[in-house]
């Protein structure tokens, strides 16, 4: 072995040896050594942990990293939501994951202390952008071109964009429609605003519409659910 050999082969062993003390330790998820009462409530802390670290709601794939592989994280959730109980904050399953919601009593407070909620980026909806996206979650995937037709109107670029700067659409698969222009459809972004776990967990329309609450001649009309709207002042498009 010549000298140059050498100083190659130490050379690597000493990044091997860099990326050792770099990289992170693993975590011991089984928690063998606890008793199945203590290794219950480590696993419960970690996970509250891991949503209450995040900004976004944490899905399932990511809180399972933590705890071991026969942990039900069903009832992890159970008991973290038992113990919350009292508190100003609970719980939720939002967007295909878990995330910490003030309760809704506490907003007026909230509201006092830090003032209107904007979605982050962009602002509150007007009427108009309102009801355009009340109707994507709905019939979704949908182009602007069959929005449009829908309101009897034109929906301009601009009112899209809007609710593309605050991530709540998406571009969809091309419609098989002449053209082949891109449809419309919701994002995670907007299952979390709203409280959704999926979009199953939007009221029924036609639910909706047996009971005299929601109809396409309302929509049309302007009548949306005041969640989904900005200030009765705001403007429409």
């Amino acid at each position: 072995m010549n000298d140059r050999t050498a100083e190659t082969i130490e050379r690597h062993e000493r990044r091997g040896r860099a990326r050792e003390t770099t990289r992170p330790p693993l975590l011991d998820t089984e928690l063998e050594h606890l008793p199945p009462e203590l290794r219950w409530r480590e696993w419960m802390g970690r996970v509250e942990a891991v949503i209450f670290a995040s900004a976004e709601p944490v899905s399932r794939k990511v809180l399972a990293k933590v705890v071991g592989r026969n942990c039900d994280l069903d009832l992890i959730i159970e008991d973290i939501r038992a113990e919350l109980v009292g508190r100003p904050y609970e719980l939720v399953a939002v967007a295909g994951g878990f995330q910490h919601r003030t309760l809704g009593n506490f907003s007026d407070a909230i509201r006092t202390a830090l003032g209107s909620a904007v979605p982050e980026g962009g602002r509150p909806l007007t009427k108009s952008e309102a009801l355009v996206l009340m109707t994507i979650a709905y019939f979704q995937p949908i182009t602007r071109g069959e929005l449009s037709t829908f309101f009897g109107r034109e929906i301009s670029r601009d009112l899209i964009a809007a609710l593309r700067s605050n991530d709540f659409i998406a571009s969809g698969p091309r419609s098989p429609t002449p053209g082949a222009p891109y449809t419309y459809v919701t994002t995670r972004a907007f299952l979390a605003h709203f409280g959704l776990d999926t979009l199953r967990d939007l009221p029924d329309f036609e639910a909706l519409e047996d009971a005299g609450l929601l109809s396409k001649d309302k929509l049309l009309a302007g009548d949306v659910p005041v969640a989904m709207a900005g200030s009765p002042d705001d403007d429409e498009e």
